[in-house]
């Protein structure tokens, strides 16, 4: 298979599980929900009321049904989102490919961070529980952000570092539990 063609079907599946939701709009839409919920998120903890509207601009707004996959584990994509609404389930395959819960996560919380800044593919599958509206910021739409509000690009980056410096602190933490045992 040639380079482009390849490349043609990688990109064509990127993102596949947003192709399957159900688009609202533009982040404007909803951008009071999301700076009400600053108090709610601790990613949005030190944003302004006018970092909330310009990160707005840059984000599309989706709703999934209960049942419906947001994030699949395996897939290449490009995007992270935040819960404003709904419940959303996480879960991974084992060695034997059985999905094991890993936890579920309500409004304010972010999912899909990792792959949005490393491209690398997706650890977990994510299903909405209750009917769920979240935002979608893609890797393209960061980069146009630090490129054009480099302020709130910084802002949005030591966010994100610092989420992923958490969570690999307690999973690490985790882990010195399990091998205690």
């Amino acid at each position: 298979m040639e380079l482009a063609d390849r490349l043609g079907s990688e990109v064509e599946a990127q993102n596949w599980a947003l192709k399957t939701l159900e688009h609202i709009g533009e982040g404007t839409v909803l951008a009071q929900q999301i700076f009400d919920m600053i108090g709610h998120s601790k990613f949005f903890s030190d944003f302004t009321r006018s970092d909330i509207q310009m990160l707005a601009k840059s984000m599309e707004i989706y709703r999934a049904e209960p049942g419906q996959t947001i994030i699949r584990e395996g897939d290449v994509d490009d995007y992270m989102m935040l819960i404003i609404q709904g419940r959303v389930e996480i879960v991974k395959k084992d060695r034997n490919a059985m999905l094991q819960p890993m936890t579920s996560v309500g409004p304010g919380a972010t999912l899909g961070e990792m792959s949005m800044i490393d491209g690398e593919p997706r650890f977990a599958t994510c299903t909405a529980v209750d009917p769920t509206t979240f935002a979608v910021l893609t890797r393209d739409a960061m980069v146009k952000i630090i490129l054009e509000e480099p302020s709130l690009g910084a802002k949005i980056l030591i966010k994100l570092v610092t989420l992923l410096s958490a969570r690999l602190r307690q999973t690490s933490s985790n882990l010195l539990h399990y091998m205690e045992r």
